[in-house]
């Protein structure tokens, strides 16, 4: 953490040692969340009393970082959907690959994502861990989050030494909603929006947000469960009309799954009668093997030496597990006996799952809990992953009545727009090592970009 980082959270920690400003902000915080319904199905959202700060040259390290990656995964793409031999590296299953290949109408494979990455301070690093390409939750939580901290007592008294801003995430969905339709459909005028998702989610709240911003700027948009959507006479039927494009939010997965493949929203898409966002083809780049694909030496002719630095120091080693030899750190290896002996040191994750669901920690779990993993990994599309660094921040809270600064483990996960640029930044907070809000996870927080003022 550099100078400047820890004078400003250390300056914000003193500000709440008043412990009237310390419940006052504690009380408004807790307003503002009810109000602004900020909840993850029924579990308040944050529990902290501190955002995450950037300094601004910690953003522009940030940016520049993410735009490596996302040029690699560009790169990944572009060869996949040229080449089956390599679309086969991110096991797509044959219903997969189908819609995979269909065109959307626009050009962008995942208009809209999230890359949730460790960031240590300590050592400057970064470690990318999962590319969520298909369905990146938190934007409007986001947005949401850092309006209700704006005006919490202990913020405003922040403010008179520290300039803080936050980093908006709700304009980037809506930038790539609206150049999609236009590339789609040839038309500025603006779309009639679904936000489509089954209605039990726990994210309700947040379509709710998505509803309200959609409305702002002028565009209807309405909430809508798949299973009530229709699909008749060239158009796709949901909330009581026509709907021009699918602001997706449901798995694909799931979708198939429990509706099948004649479900009208996917002929809808195929048949160009619809626009949706992020369409098909994000599948690729959400797998999780998309990461093994990009630091797999035997891909290594599909990237610019540029590239392959940035895989290196970027995305820990991950290889699909399965029977073969591969290198780890410039030495060979057979691959299925290298992970069984080496569980303290690496993760299992199915290739497409959410939640932190059958993610195995091998530090976490004894010899036999790692062997029925692995043969579990085995018979499954999983991935196998170098374990990283977790970091830890000091983050401050009220507990019946007494402040309480206690360290807590924190991910970085920036939204990318158009598979490029950086728009909004969110961060999880946890005590447990798996840092996932569907998990369980502590808290979510927004991000702010602080400079002391002269």
């Amino acid at each position: 953490m550099t100078n400047a980082m820890h004078n400003a959270i250390s300056h914000y920690h003193d500000l709440l040692s008043n412990a009237d400003l310390a419940q006052a902000s504690h009380a408004m915080l807790d307003d503002q969340l009810r109000r602004r319904n900020l909840v993850f199905g029924d579990r308040a959202l944050c529990t902290v009393l501190r955002p995450r700060f950037f300094t601004v040259p910690a953003l522009r390290t940030l940016e520049g970082r993410v735009r490596r990656l996302t040029a690699a995964f560009r790169k990944a793409h572009v060869a996949a959907m040229a080449d089956g031999r390599v679309r086969a590296q991110f096991r797509l299953a044959d219903w997969e690959e189908t819609l995979v290949l269909a065109d959307p109408g626009y050009q962008s494979p995942s208009p809209h994502g999230r890359l949730d990455c460790f960031q240590v301070d300590a050592t400057d690093t970064l470690a990318l861990t999962e590319y969520n390409a298909e369905t990146p939750a938190g934007a409007g939580y986001n947005d949401a989050l850092a309006a209700a901290f704006a005006v919490i007592p202990v913020m405003r008294a922040f403010g008179r030494r520290y300039s803080a801003r936050p980093l908006p995430a709700r304009t980037g969905v809506a930038t790539v909603v609206l150049d999609a339709w236009r590339e789609f459909s040839g038309r500025w005028q603006g779309p009639r929006i679904a936000i489509a998702d089954w209605d039990d989610v726990p994210t309700r709240a947040e379509f709710d947000l998505f509803r309200a911003y959609f409305g702002s700027l002028g565009l209807e948009a309405v909430i809508v469960d798949p299973r009530s959507m229709e699909y008749r006479g060239g158009r796709l039927y949901a909330g009581g009309g026509p709907v021009d494009l699918i602001y997706k939010r449901v798995l694909i997965n799931e979708l198939i799954e429990r509706e099948g493949v004649d479900h009208p929203m996917v002929r809808a898409v195929r048949d160009r009668a619809v626009c949706m966002v992020n369409p098909f083809r994000c599948k690729l780049l959400h797998k999780k093997a998309s990461l093994a694909v990009l630091s797999d030496e035997r891909n290594a002719a599909l990237f610019s030496a540029e590239d392959r630095a940035a895989i290196a120091a970027l995305i820990p080693w991950t290889r699909v597990v399965e029977e073969r030899q591969t290198e780890i750190e410039g030495r060979p290896v057979d691959l299925l006996p290298f992970i069984a002996d080496h569980r303290d040191r690496l993760v299992l994750k199915p290739n497409d799952d959410y939640g932190g669901a059958g993610v195995v920690l091998g530090w976490t779990v004894d010899d036999a809990g790692w062997k029925a993993a692995l043969a579990r990994a085995v018979a499954e599309p999983y991935i196998v992953q170098q374990r990283v660094t977790i970091p830890e921040e000091t983050y401050p809270s009220l507990v019946d009545g007494r402040l309480i600064l206690l360290d807590r483990m924190l991910d970085t996960a920036p939204f990318v727009i158009h598979g490029d640029g950086l728009e909004g930044c969110l961060t999880r907070l946890s005590t447990a090592a798996l840092l996932n809000v569907t998990a369980g996870g502590g808290s979510t927080v927004p991000c702010f970009v602080v400079e002391e003022r002269a």
